[in-house]
């Protein structure tokens, strides 16, 4: 028997089946666990939490005497009823990148406690990870270029966390815009999230080493997705799509990929997703051993390599991050210089650009924002610049308005 209860009716030895709200809304990012400590009870009145879900068949029932909110019998589906969800509204990225920030920082500390649990030998919390994606692909829905843009800059220390947060919100975009429906946009979530489990069994001084690898060290690191799928085989509630993204997404249409060598029509939809979010992502992020490429230079180098990625998934990816994504740096026709805040929904070609520096000049100016889609604008990009030979210090405040991202 399903109950949903007050959380002040909450007590030891409870089964709490799911949190009746927002995952960023209280200290736990897990689902499904039994209250040992009351400790736990605290956190959850200190939180925003007002009722959760209870299964009584798997841990203790409210006291004697009192009544639950809701109950469903045991006949009934396994999961909560959940409330009709309203249709997203888009918002411009100035709006949403604050709370896009705080997605991916309270995400970033979720993945670890995730892979932490994982590493200690217990089993994948699926119940926790489709949380962090329902706020995620909400996020995605508001804003894509706020989140996505976001969770690229990562230290190199962070990588191995934000890439997943990364990947899973580059998936939900993309099966936007494959027009995928809303479940299997949330599905393919859970698989960008869950997609590099299998590194928490590489040796930390394979995984974390500042310089290129040797072959048998690389060879090493060619198991992680086998040693993911094995892990999430051995967890409760995996579907189908996840264990294929984890097992798949260094396969390439060549049949170079590992680790089963498929080739073209053998990897699934799914698995080619994986692997152009999984690319991108690692090449346009911090590593321990080389600084991330500008990202539309990385789309450039991307679709130069013949038979690493299937071109319809590939194209697609472009169409939904952009030809010049956000924080791109480029120059313009008239010689200013300029980072790319947001994409417009008229062109590939014609973003939004907050212009910053006149080469013609050589100084800074006062920031302008161009929409490049409306006919009254006649600047226009002339090509991209490598932000290393500008070095700009403030470059990620200025396409996201946010200071401490400079830090």
């Amino acid at each position: 028997m399903l109950k949903r209860i007050q959380v002040q009716q909450l007590r030891v030895g409870m089964h709490l089946k799911e949190f009746c709200g927002s995952w960023m809304d209280h200290p736990f990012w897990r689902n499904g666990f039994v209250i040992k400590d009351p400790n736990d009870i605290d956190l959850i009145l200190a939180s925003k939490i007002t009722q959760v879900w209870i299964d009584c068949c798997k841990g203790a029932d409210v006291v004697a005497g009192e009544v639950a909110v809701e109950q469903v019998p045991e006949a009934a589906p396994a999961h909560p009823p959940r409330a009709v969800r309203q249709p997203i509204k888009q918002i411009p990225a100035a709006e949403e990148v604050a709370r896009a920030a705080r997605i991916c920082q309270t995400a970033k500390a979720a993945v670890v406690s995730m892979f932490e649990e994982v590493r200690m030998g217990n089993a994948v919390d699926v119940g926790g990870a489709k949380q962090l994606v329902e706020d995620i692909s909400d996020s995605v829905a508001r804003n894509p270029g706020a989140i996505i843009s976001l969770a690229r800059l990562k230290t190199a220390d962070d990588y191995t966390y934000m890439h997943s947060v990364a990947v899973c919100a580059m998936m939900v975009a993309l099966a936007k815009q494959l027009q995928l429906d809303e479940d299997q946009a949330r599905q393919l979530g859970v698989a960008g999230l869950l997609h590099d489990l299998g590194k928490v069994a590489m040796p930390t001084e394979v995984l974390n080493k500042p310089g290129k690898l040797t072959d048998a060290e690389f060879d090493i690191m060619k198991t992680h997705p086998t040693e993911g799928y094995k892990m999430l085989a051995a967890s409760p509630g995996v579907d189908a799509v996840s264990l294929d993204v984890v097992l798949h997404h260094h396969e390439k249409m060549d049949g170079s990929g590992y680790p089963e060598r498929l080739r073209g029509d053998h990897i699934s939809l799914h698995a080619k997703m994986g692997a152009v979010c999984d690319v991108y992502d690692a090449i346009t992020s911090n590593r321990p051993y080389k600084v991330g490429w500008d990202p539309a230079e990385s789309l450039r180098r991307m679709a130069e390599w013949k038979g690493h990625f299937d071109p319809r998934v590939f194209q697609a990816f472009v169409k939904s991050i952009g030809i010049y994504p956000v924080g791109s740096l480029v120059r313009m026709m008239s010689g200013r210089i300029g980072v790319v805040t947001e994409q417009t929904p008229k062109s590939l070609t014609t973003p939004l650009v907050k212009v910053f520096f006149s080469t013609k000049s050589n100084m800074r100016i006062m920031p302008l924002v161009l929409d490049l889609s409306l006919p009254s604008t006649s600047d226009r990009i002339a090509n991209r610049e490598d932000p290393d030979a500008w070095n700009f210090a403030d470059l990620n405040e200025l396409w996201s308005g946010l200071p401490e991202l400079n830090r």
